[in-house]
């Protein structure tokens, strides 16, 4: 556990090649996080702030799959602690909401070649007891919540981890036995919007249309006026 550092991710970077097998990193503050394309994640004190180094066999196409396991992980965590599996839903790839609010985001990041073992993090933040400032938020985004704020709970960061690392693992076996069938199964379980309108915004359109399922790669499916379609990666809007 830091006391503080800079961003986890950057410091499962600067470690991960020394590192003998997969570790968790916790930090008590981050002063430069980051999000999803580059945003910056806020990071009040008594937020959670984690990453989980691993080298997944599987090549990067593979590695992706584990923002779902890391998803319905800290899902399973954040319900047993609050109390309050009923509040917890999953919004496409991997952000958990909490009465339909942006509770915690996750970032995965790959260095390494197809086909080998490659370095990956798996960055977790989760508003615990404050949630960000949302001056200058676009109107369509997902104001944040917190527990405390959601639920009236109290949890702290240490407490947290002791069950998402558990959580994690559970998880990750159901994926290396089984495949991906589970874990997309659990997912679409708690996805949030399944079978209704949404809109996806790639870096290149923008696409509506009703939220059908998620595919073998993990990719989002869309029932569109133009047909079925397959995406694999964009934010979301309800």
């Amino acid at each position: 556990m830091l006391a503080e550092v800079d961003s986890t991710n950057a410091e499962a970077a600067r470690i991960g090649a020394d590192l003998a097998g997969p570790t968790w990193i916790l930090a008590l503050r981050q002063t430069a996080g980051k999000g999803r394309r580059g945003r910056p994640w806020a990071d009040p004190v008594g937020n959670f702030a984690a990453t989980y180094i691993s080298r997944p066999t599987t090549g990067p196409e593979g590695a992706a799959l584990r923002s779902f396991v890391a998803a319905l992980a800290l899902a399973d965590a954040v319900s047993d602690l609050s109390g309050r599996a009923d509040a917890i839903t999953l919004k496409w790839p991997n952000d958990v909401l909490m009465n339909g609010q942006k509770l915690a985001g996750i970032l995965l990041e790959y260095v390494g070649a197809a086909g080998h073992n490659g370095l990956l993090s798996i960055g977790i933040g989760v508003n615990l007891i404050n949630s960000p400032d949302v001056t200058g938020l676009e109107n369509t985004a997902f104001r944040p919540t917190s527990v405390l704020d959601a639920a009236g709970v109290q949890i702290d960061p240490e407490t947290l981890l002791d069950h998402l690392a558990p959580a994690f693992a559970r998880w990750e076996a159901q994926l290396d036995t089984f495949g991906f069938d589970p874990i997309r199964t659990a997912f679409l379980a708690r996805a949030a919007r399944l079978g209704e309108v949404i809109t996806a915004r790639t870096g290149r359109e923008e696409l509506t249309g009703t939220f059908e399922s998620i595919d073998q790669t993990g990719a989002l499916v869309l029932v569109t006026a133009s047909g079925r379609i397959s995406v694999p990666a964009a934010d979301i809007f309800f």
